[in-house]
C-alpha cells in the first residue's frame, strides 16, 4: 500500500510517498481505507526528529487520525461490518491507505460528515474533550480559559464547553483566529501577544478566575495561569508549544489549592486510550451528529503533498485542522 514516510529526520521535503506492507488486523482488529487523515503537531515534531512513535506503531509513517470505510474485521470483531465508516485514533501510521485499530478504538461517522470533516475529529476532539471534562472536572456555570483558541484543539474545546454551559473565555496572539472563534461560541477574546492576559482574565471574571485553564501553549504561560486561576481551579496542561520548563510559585499553588495536570493521548495504553474515546463518543457524538459541535478544517491537501500541509502548519496560518486526502 501507498503511504507518506520520513525518509530522514528534517524539515517538510523528507515526507515522500512510499510502498510499505498492508497491515493485517488481529482478532479483535480492523483494519480501515483511509480516506483522509488530519494533520497535527505532533507529526510535525516527528518528523523532525524530535517525537518518536510509541513502540508497536511507525517509526517512519506519521500520522495520529483517519476516517474512512472498514474493509476488513477480525474474527472476533462484533461492533463492525465491512463498509461501515469509521474514525479513530492509531498511534502512527495515519498517512497511508489502511490502518489497523482495536474495534473498541474506532467511532463511527455520523452521516451527516464528509471524509474530509470526519478526519479533523479524532485528535482534536478526543483529546479536548479528555482535558475538559476528564482531567479538568469542567462544570457547567464555570468560566474555561481556552489558551491557543484557534488552534486544533482550541476550536474543538471552545464548542465542546459552550454546550456545556460553561463561560469561555479564549486567547491567541492573532486578531482574526478571536474573531473566528466567536463563530464557535468564545464568549471572551483576549489577546496573547505581549499582553497581560492574566489581569483581563481577573477584571473579566470580577476578581475570581478562571475555573479551568486549557493550557496548549505551556512554560511560558505557567506564571500567568497561576496568577488568574481560581482558588481550587484547575490547569491542564495539553501542549508545550511555548516551552518545557518553567518556574514556578508553589505559594500560589498551595494558597489557591490548584491542581495542575497534563495529559497526552498518543502515549496512553490500550485500555485508558479506549475509556477517553468511549467517553466522547458517549457526551459528544451527538452533538457532532446534529451540528451543535462541528469539525472545523481550515484546508486540504492531497495525500502526495504531506509536505504542503506541514508547511502551513509550521507557519501557524491555519484556523482549525489541517487536512489530508488519498486520491
Amino acid at each position: 500500500m501507498r503511504a507518506i514516510r520520513i525518509v530522514e529526520p528534517g524539515g517538510p521535503e523528507v515526507l515522500e510517498m512510499g510502498e510499505i506492507p498492508r497491515p493485517e488486523p488481529g482478532p479483535m482488529e480492523i483494519r480501515v481505507r483511509v480516506r483522509a487523515a488530519g494533520v497535527n503537531r505532533a507529526e510535525v515534531l516527528q518528523r523532525r526528529g524530535l517525537y518518536p512513535a510509541p513502540p508497536g506503531w511507525p517509526a517512519d509513517v506519521p500520522g495520529l487520525e483517519f476516517a474512512g470505510e472498514v474493509e476488513a474485521v477480525g474474527d472476533r470483531v462484533t461492533a463492525w461490518k465491512p463498509g461501515d465508516r469509521a474514525m479513530g485514533l492509531v498511534g502512527g501510521g495515519g498517512y497511508a491507505e489502511f490502518v489497523v485499530v482495536h474495534e473498541r478504538e474506532a467511532i463511527p461517522v455520523p452521516v451527516s460528515l464528509s471524509w474530509e470533516a470526519a478526519a479533523a475529529v479524532p485528535e482534536v476532539f478526543v483529546t479536548a474533550h479528555d482535558a475538559l471534562f476528564t482531567r479538568g472536572r469542567l462544570r457547567t456555570g464555570e468560566a474555561v480559559l481556552i489558551h491557543a483558541v484557534g488552534s486544533g484543539v482550541g476550536t474543538a474545546a471552545v464548542q465542546l464547553a459552550s454546550a456545556a454551559g460553561a463561560t469561555v473565555l479564549g486567547t491567541s496572539r492573532t486578531e482574526w483566529k478571536l474573531e473566528r472563534a466567536r463563530e464557535l461560541g468564545l464568549e471572551v477574546a483576549i489577546p496573547a501577544g505581549g499582553h497581560e492576559f492574566a489581569d483581563d482574565v481577573l477584571d473579566l471574571t470580577g476578581g475570581r478566575g478562571a475555573d479551568v485553564i486549557l493550557d496548549l501553549v505551556g512554560a511560558g504561560y505557567l506564571p500567568r495561569n497561576l496568577k488568574c486561576v481560581a482558588v481550587l481551579g484547575r490547569i491542564v496542561v495539553v501542549g508545550l508549544t511555548g516551552g518545557a520548563f518553567a518556574e514556578i510559585d508553589l505559594g500560589v499553588l498551595l494558597r489557591k489549592r490548584v491542581t495542575m495536570v497534563g495529559t497526552s493521548l498518543r502515549s496512553r495504553p490500550l485500555e485508558e486510550k479506549v475509556a477517553a474515546v468511549q467517553a466522547f463518543a458517549r457526551h459528544a457524538l451527538p452533538l457532532l451528529a446534529d451540528g451543535r459541535i462541528r469539525p472545523v478544517v481550515d484546508e486540504t491537501f492531497p495525500m502526495a503533498d504531506a509536505a504542503g500541509a506541514h508547511r502551513r502548519m509550521e507557519a501557524n496560518r491555519n484556523f482549525g485542522k489541517i487536512v489530508l486526502v488519498w486520491d
